[in-house]
């Protein structure tokens, strides 16, 4: 064990978000002793189209690894965890990228977990009423792989579909690239494919969409063999990822797992002892992680499986082995606040007041909401009470699973002042959390009993997001002690596939940390 080792071991994380790649060095206790990152090109070629580079992007991964390493001994990395969006990557029978637009540009081969293009391809499958659909809240996203396979089958039939040899999630396509295994994490499969651990594929599912030509020669193109997230992929590291990733040949990969999948890992198995929650002392099933940054995801998991109208899941062994998921999610949160504030007449001098005091621009804005509640004698909670967001600008994710929904504003005065576009802030935010609100009702109902929320992202550090978020939902919220909780939930996988711990709940509660507990108002409540 790596505690009796006078030499230190490491884990790399490598998270690949909707933007960026990112890396982390990871310690044994889930330290993050250096991180890196890499932006990557989004093209938008269409209303609703984005598409990204798997090249381009596992480029940005081993330039990354290999900053993070640099000042290590590749003997003291011990595994690779990655995790990265759902998005859609296509190869052709040599591994070669295949173009998954008109433009037949093949580099570009990745079709990206927002792209909103099968949206009736989506709705499609769902008017089957296929059982499948139970596992996905009983409606089929846009954002999952079926419905978008199924717009490159009827649109680029004579080009992608015909060359196409393996379609793979991003997740897995970095574990394939690292180790040459084709085998894919039940994480992926099982939270976007539909596929169920104790039925494996279902061939009717398949065949009634219109894609029973993917269930040849053993499902090959959509993967025959499975894994649970954190086992140990293939050999590891093959010779040519060990040298592109600055890494030894043989080191320990973990099967990937989605990105919002990999910070739950990071937050909410946790260790809370002496912190006073609700949750101390009761099953991991009372914590509910939430991951936001563009978008949100509300992961909960269970004993035993759970169906909740609107929300994704149940599924079994899609974040821990062996325990049932269930997945939330908010479309636009992070992307939302920033289309909001960035679209306002008032921006320009937003910026130039964050300038002059050397600010973000939200750290600005929470400072003059503060200002204005404190002028005007009335809670800062109160400040928006005449101003009302419906957040679904890129549609409903959960619980009322509508694509189709797009936002609104009402109470917007003939100002366009700073002071307007701060409110209009305030109750964009509001609005994001009533909608975990309406997520969490939704989960309740059906019967999971959370008692807690674990927050990590980007907008876990914005400090008005989160106040506001407890008030609205009367829960404490745990934030992590490394606000890098995505990469460590990545580097967990490395950890685990390395053997250093026994199981993903181990190296969890050991290398999560809580940072810091934010209470609920309970003024508002009474």
């Amino acid at each position: 064990m790596a505690g009796s080792d006078p030499v230190e071991w490491y884990y790399v994380g490598v998270d690949v978000g909707t933007a960026s790649v990112r890396a982390a060095l990871v310690t044994r206790e889930g330290q993050v002793k250096t991180t890196a990152e890499e932006m990557v090109t989004i093209w938008k070629p269409h209303s609703d189209h984005y598409v990204q580079s798997s090249t381009d992007i596992w480029a940005k991964c081993c330039s990354t690894v290999r900053k993070v390493t640099q000042g290590v001994q590749r003997n003291q990395v011990r595994g690779v965890g990655f995790d990265a969006t759902c998005s859609l990557v296509v190869l052709d029978q040599n591994f070669q990228p295949v173009a998954v637009n008109q433009d037949g540009e093949a580099e570009r081969n990745v079709v990206m977990w927002m792209d909103h293009r099968a949206a009736e391809q989506a709705a499609r499958i769902t008017s089957t009423g296929h059982r499948v659909l139970s596992r996905v809240g009983g409606v089929m996203s846009p954002e999952m792989q079926p419905p978008k396979l199924l717009w490159l089958k009827e649109n680029l039939r004579a080009t992608c579909w015909r060359d196409a040899a393996h379609f793979l999630d991003l997740p897995d396509f970095l574990s394939w690239k690292a180790t040459a295994s084709l085998a894919r994490s039940l994480c992926t499969v099982v939270c976007k494919w539909t596929y169920c651990p104790t039925e494996k594929w279902d061939t009717s599912f398949w065949t009634a969409i219109g894609l029973e030509d993917l269930l040849e020669n053993d499902h090959s193109k959509i993967g025959s063999v499975t894994c649970c997230p954190g086992s140990p992929v293939g050999e590891g590291l093959t010779q040519e990822a060990a040298a592109e990733l600055g890494l030894d040949t043989g080191t320990a990969v973990g099967a990937s797992l989605i990105d919002a999948h990999a910070g739950g890992l990071g937050v909410i198995g946790a260790d809370v002892r002496g912190f006073s929650l609700p949750c101390e002392d009761q099953p991991i099933t009372s914590r509910m992680a939430m991951i936001c940054g563009t978008s949100s995801c509300h992961m909960a998991i269970s004993q035993g499986p759970l169906f909740v109208p609107g929300v994704w899941g149940p599924y079994l062994s899609g974040m821990v082995p062996e325990l049932w998921l269930n997945e939330g999610g908010q479309s636009a949160t992070g992307r939302l606040i920033d289309h909001v504030v960035k679209g306002h007449v008032a921006y320009p001098q937003l910026q130039e007041q964050a300038v002059k005091g050397g600010e973000h621009i939200y750290s600005y804005l929470n400072r003059h909401l503060s200002s204005m509640a404190k002028d005007l004698g009335a809670p800062l909670e109160l400040l928006a009470s005449s101003l009302h967001v419906w957040p679904d600008f890129h549609g409903n994710r959960s619980p009322l699973a509508d694509p189709t929904l797009r936002g609104a504003v009402v109470g917007l005065p003939l100002s366009q002042t700073l002071d307007d576009l701060a409110l209009l802030y305030l109750a964009t935010v509001q609005a994001l959390a009533l909608g975990t609100q309406h997520i969490l009702e939704a989960m309740t109902q059906a019967g999971h009993d959370i008692t807690t929320l674990f927050l990590c992202g980007g907008l876990s550090k914005n400090p008005l997001y989160v106040q506001i978020h407890a008030n609205a939902t009367g829960l404490p919220l745990v934030l992590p002690a490394q606000t890098e909780a995505v990469l460590v939930g990545a580097a967990v996988l490395g950890a685990c596939a390395s053997h250093d711990y026994s199981s993903i709940l181990e190296a969890m509660e050991k290398m999560a940390k809580v940072g810091k507990v934010v209470q609920p108002d309970h003024e508002l409540w009474r």
